[in-house]
This record gives C-alpha cells, sequence and structure tokens, in this order.
C-alpha cells in the first residue's frame, strides 16, 4: 500500500511540474510569434489553460495581453505540443475582454 500512495504521489509531482512547464513554453511561444509580427510591445501578463491541456496536442487557452495602459484577454488554441514537439501552431480565437486604463496624471 505504502509503494502504491509513493508512485501516486510521485506521479502527480511530475503532472503538476508538466502543467506549469506548459504554461511557461505556451508563454514563451505567444512571445516569440508576437515579436516575429513585430509587436514585442504588447506583453504577455498570464496563461490560462486546463487541467487536460499538457498531456493533449491541441488545447484552447486564454492568455491576458498588455499593451500601455490596455489590457486584453484573448482567446487562443494551441495545436501541437509545446513541450515536446517541434511544430507548434498558436492560432488566434476570439476576444473575451478589452481593458482600458485611463490616466489622468501629469
Amino acid at each position: 500500500m505504502g509503494k502504491l500512495f509513493s508512485l501516486i504521489i510521485v506521479l502527480a509531482l511530475g503532472y503538476a511540474g508538466l502543467y506549469v512547464y506548459y504554461g511557461v513554453a505556451v508563454q514563451q511561444e505567444v512571445e516569440q510569434q508576437l515579436e516575429n509580427r513585430g509587436l514585442s510591445s504588447i506583453s504577455v501578463d498570464d496563461v490560462t489553460y486546463g487541467l487536460t491541456a499538457p498531456v493533449s496536442t491541441s488545447a484552447n487557452i486564454a492568455i491576458t495581453v498588455t499593451y500601455r495602459g490596455a489590457q486584453a484577454t484573448v482567446d487562443m488554441a494551441v495545436q501541437g505540443h509545446p513541450v515536446f514537439s517541434d511544430e507548434v501552431s498558436v492560432e488566434f480565437d476570439g476576444l473575451q475582454a478589452l481593458r482600458l486604463g485611463i490616466n489622468f496624471g501629469q
């Protein structure tokens, strides 16, 4: 029983590491795609994806980006696996939210 529990813990830790690294890899891929298109001034703040995204080759993700005072959350589709595959495609799917900040400072 103790060995089974240890195996479950090791697998859970491995999956947690893969889950976190998947988010980092997707963020790097999106930043690279933005830079390739001359949009390097747009920063990627947050990447949100489902629990099963790291074990599939296609996933729907939400990315929060910031440009100057504006912040937007966009839906994107990832084809391929950013950790295990060389060919990854990130496609724009739709706009979720747009937030504009107005500063009246001097």
